[in-house]
């Protein structure tokens, strides 16, 4: 048996649809208690993005065709390391298969899966085993070994996923972290549900797109309003009122909604009411409604915030064309938080992308914003371990000159940023900015998402995290007092009479607690320049950096 362009097409449906009903599970396989954007989410939005660009490919494409499809749009739509490498995967897979194929056989298939191996493995700078790298690795293997047993890819592929399974149980044993917490590689689990999911589908039992799967139910009563309609009742609002009641309170309950906004619907049926109505106020027509009976099937949706995720979503689709270029630098870093957005803003960041520890962007998000910037070289700051591969997936497809300074923090990107000199060339920005934030100590405060064994400590969700540059250093109940212990850390690890030390204090954290803090530390570190800025972040308490005076 072979694969045809529509056996593959809804074969990477199949999975997309799967991973995105698995992916919580998924990521509660992550061991490191931080909150985090989290595998299963990254990798099911990755894939996410090559269903919607599937739903455009007919089903008479070729196998090529539809690979090329899927692999191009998880580039562009990879978040995360996890879903970076399982886009790496599927795009080696594409590349190796000759153009027009028309159909998948069992020497394709292996030629396939060892060249997106590849591809993965010579993305990662150090690849660790007893992770997704390792299970693809054996499941290629695998599809490899069957090539000289069998001519059927049912067979061949079925063989691939009892090996990535055998492989996904192993990994414990490779990655004691993993062995310590009970828990597979999650990473390595997402891909054994993406082939397992394949194989499914392969045999006859693809999953279908529901016809409403990207669109909310809408009323019976809904109102398109057009683009440049001002809408001045922003809430459609509806429901039943049970029970018996007068024609007066029905014509009356008519008579009010009018009042309180337009489009009213008042449908008198015997034992119920049927309402819509669109108005400022759901609240008042709720109340009106209880005067009469009891209330059921109550439904409100903002029409603006629909008309702007539309607009969003009709924008998102156009293909960015890059700026005119009018200077040879610029900047795009990624952050979250209205004070953090502002630093980078006044350090000269043209573009700032949504996003953070909870919120991985997309390779494809990275790219807009480079191609928003009218320089000639747009320096790319991700600020986050697990958004540097999707920058880096950003820079291979760019059509503009784009460099990814590696930073994990915020304090890196800050400090990289301020050691931009603009007379310089690239070159020697590149390595400055580099040294800079190599150099600036980071720390954060934060909150454990679950419990977890972890380098040593016994982690109950809620404790409060330190780490320091990525690293966990120790656990405590009280935030004031771990953020102390932590700066103190970090200023005995740099350097000079001065060391400045910077605090971004989190959304989370009211203002006085924030001048506890500062009190403490001033009051007990006589050597300390410091500044306590508003930086609004999610997810972390506080975001530290001490940078010694030499």
């Amino acid at each position: 048996m072979q694969i045809n362009g529509k056996m593959l097409k809804e074969a990477f449906i199949s999975a997309a649809l799967t991973l995105g009903d698995m992916k919580k599970v998924i990521d509660d396989m992550n061991v490191y208690p931080v909150p985090d954007g989290d595998t299963g989410t990254n990798m099911s939005l990755t894939l996410r993005n090559a269903l919607e660009e599937l739903k455009k490919v007919p089903d008479s494409a070729t196998a090529s065709e539809v690979a090329a499809t899927a692999s191009a749009a998880m580039i562009r739509g990879a978040r995360g390391n996890s879903g970076v490498i399982t886009s790496l995967l599927f795009r080696g897979f594409s590349k190796a298969l000759p153009d027009a194929t028309a159909e998948l056989n069992c020497e394709m298939v292996a030629d396939a899966f060892e060249h997106g191996v590849k591809n993965a493995y010579k993305a990662v700078m150090k690849p660790v085993e007893g992770t997704i790298l390792t299970v693809s690795r054996v499941a290629s293997e695998k599809a490899r070994e069957m090539v000289f047993n069998t001519n059927d890819i049912i067979i061949q592929w079925s063989e691939m996923v009892s090996a990535a399974k055998e492989a996904l149980a192993n990994t414990p044993d490779q990655l004691p972290i993993l062995k310590k917490a009970g828990v597979v590689d999650a990473g390595a689990q997402g891909f054994v549900v993406i082939i397992e999911e394949m194989l499914r589908s392969f045999k006859g039992d693809p999953r279908t797109i529901p016809a409403d799967a990207n669109e909310p139910p809408r009323s019976k009563y809904h109102i398109e309003f057009k683009d440049d309609e001002e809408i001045v009742y922003a809430y459609c609002t509806e429901y039943i009122v049970n029970g018996e009641h007068t024609p007066e309170q029905a014509a009356d309950l008519r008579t009010y909604l009018e009042s309180i906004g337009n489009c009213a619907v008042v449908l008198d049926d015997e034992d119920i009411i049927k309402i819509h109505v669109h108005t400022n106020n759901p609240g008042l027509a709720f109340e009106k409604g209880l005067k009469i009976g009891y209330l059921s099937n109550m439904k409100i949706d903002n029409m603006r915030l629909q008309r702007q995720k539309r607009l969003l979503a009709e924008k998102e689709k156009e293909v960015p064309v890059p700026a005119t270029p009018e200077k040879p630098f610029g900047f795009v870093t990624v952050a979250n938080g209205s004070g953090v957005i502002d630093m980078f803003k006044d350090l000269g960041a043209d573009e700032v992308v949504m996003g953070g520890q909870t919120m991985n962007p997309s390779a494809e998000d990275i790219l807009r914003a480079v191609y928003s910037v009218p320089a000639q070289t747009v320096f790319v700051l991700p600020n986050n371990k697990n958004i540097i591969m999707a920058a880096e997936q950003a820079m291979k497809i760019s059509e503009k000159d784009m460099y990814v300074l590696p930073t994990t923090s915020i304090p890196q990107g800050m400090s990289a940023m301020m050691a931009f000199d603009p007379d310089s060339d690239i070159d020697v920005n590149r390595n400055v900015m580099s040294q800079a934030a190599e150099k600036v100590g980071s720390g954060l405060i934060t909150f454990a998402a679950r419990n977890s064994s972890f380098s040593g400590h016994d982690i109950k969700a809620g404790d409060i995290m330190a780490l320091e540059n990525g690293r966990l250093i120790f656990v405590d109940r009280d935030i004031t007092r771990a953020a102390y212990k932590l700066t103190r850390k970090l200023v005995k690890g740099q350097r000079g009479s001065t060391v400045y030390v910077t605090i971004l204090v989190g959304s989370d954290i009211p203002d006085d607690k924030a001048h506890e803090l500062e009190l403490i530390i001033r009051s007990k570190m006589s050597n300390v320049d410091l500044s306590i800025i508003r930086g609004e972040q999610p997810v972390y308490y506080y975001v530290i950096s001490a940078e010694g005076s030499n």
